[in-house]
């Protein structure tokens, strides 16, 4: 078999693609890989089709161009192509399709596939590059058209439960607002920051007609949220969940702690040293070594004892399926949290009380952010590989080709 069937057969060309030719450069010493440039040909007389139309037209000139291919053996391979255009009456002047590209790649669809595959397995560009021998610049080109060509073709119909919740993007108290599909666990679009407007553009990513249909988002106590919630999704139930209500409370218990482990420590005592987490962690959680200093703490005489009593005894709250128990069980707890006489747990209470609403529209729809955390950690993971993102758009890009449930591949190139 001649070297130009071999290729013929392995690229799967048929006509009017024919190879022509398969040449081969040696390794040097500044070339340490061979390459082998396999150069395709479209056949003389085959009759020329406008890619835009579909009719035949007459040709017009020819382009160079040539892709990267998948490695022959050890060896880099690449397909060099003149490259017809036809002048279609309709249309104007066009280039041809080729059979194993897609338009204005470099690549052919089986590399990109390819490196796709060796991306989603290291998540980092660094590591991709290496094992691709590609440059940064075109694995980064490569993930991004996957991206695009997996948002193009995303189906948002049966969406219905939602969540939006905030990542860290860089140091300090800089942001990004994230939309979730609760159902579908997966990352909907990332937008910098998160104000009202964040949110607002979140929001328009998703059609009139797949938000219509959306029946609850859960989100935290973000103002800003809740209210392009309002007005974007109308219909939508604003859910706030036990993750949120409990970082209130943890917060109201630890600000107890703190008031009195200094009034101990002021009169000599060390009963609150090094028990911060021991009355923030859930008591299922405990080690038996919390539980013994735990058991040995005079809860009776302790504020924080008191105040994580309020805080644990919240936790049936979140057993109710209607919305009416749950609201009779609030009341009956919000009057012990207020007259705890304890400020930050009467805060903590209040704060829970303005935003009742949400915490009863768990008791119907039961969703949370939990599938938000848990892509916050693969989000985490992802911008420790990179050691950090400076670009918002590559950020956004990493998490949308990890997190986002997109057909990434080019057609018919699928795993």
């Amino acid at each position: 078999m001649r070297d130009t069937e071999l290729y013929q057969m392995l690229l799967g060309l048929t006509a009017p693609w024919e190879v022509t030719a398969v040449n081969i450069t040696q390794p040097s010493a500044g070339r340490p890989l061979g390459e082998i440039a396999v150069t395709v040909q479209w056949q003389p007389g085959a009759p020329l089709v406008c890619p835009s139309c579909g009719g035949v037209a007459p040709g017009y000139d020819s382009r160079p161009r040539h892709w990267r291919h998948l490695n022959t053996m050890q060896w880099k391979t690449f397909i060099t192509a003149d490259v017809p255009r036809v002048n279609c009456p309709k249309c104007g002047v066009k280039q041809v399709r080729v059979a194993w590209a897609e338009d204005a790649s470099r690549f052919t669809e089986v590399f990109e596939a390819f490196t796709i595959q060796v991306l989603k397995a290291c998540r980092s560009k660094v590591q991709a590059q290496w094992l691709t021998a590609l440059s940064w610049d075109q694995v980064d080109r490569i993930m991004e058209r996957a991206v695009s060509r997996g948002l193009t073709r995303r189906s948002l119909d049966h969406l219905t439960y939602v969540g939006l919740d905030e990542k860290s993007f860089g140091k300090g108290h800089d942001y990004v607002s994230v939309l979730h599909d609760i159902a579908g666990k997966r990352v909907l679009d990332v937008v910098p920051e998160r104000t009202r407007e964040a949110a607002d553009m979140l929001w328009a990513t998703v059609p009139p007609a797949q938000r219509e249909a959306i029946r609850a988002c859960a989100m935290d106590m973000w103002e800003n949220y809740m209210e392009s919630t309002r007005e974007a999704a109308p219909q939508a139930a604003i859910v706030h969940d036990k993750f949120h209500a409990a970082r209130e409370l943890n917060k109201a218990v630890d600000l107890v702690r703190r008031a009195g482990h200094r009034e101990l420590k002021a009169q000599g005592e060390q009963t609150l040293t090094k028990t911060k987490y021991l009355w923030l962690k859930n008591p299922r959680n405990w080690s038996e070594r919390q539980r013994e200093s735990f058991q040995s703490l005079r809860l009776d005489t302790l504020k924080v004892g008191r105040a994580w009593a309020i805080k644990e005894a919240f936790s049936d709250f979140w057993h109710y399926h209607y919305a009416g128990p749950a609201k009779k069980f609030f009341d009956r707890w919000y009057f012990w949290a207020t007259h705890s006489r304890l400020p930050p747990i009467i805060t903590a209470a209040r704060i829970l009380k303005r935003h009742l609403p949400g915490l009863l529209a768990y008791a119907k729809h039961r969703i949370t952010n939990a599938v938000a955390e848990g892509t916050n950690g693969k989000i985490q993971l992802i911008k420790a590989n990179a050691r950090g993102y400076r670009n918002f758009v590559q950020y956004r890009i990493a998490i949308l080709f990890h997190c986002g449930g997109l057909d990434l591949y080019p057609d018919g190139c699928a795993p």
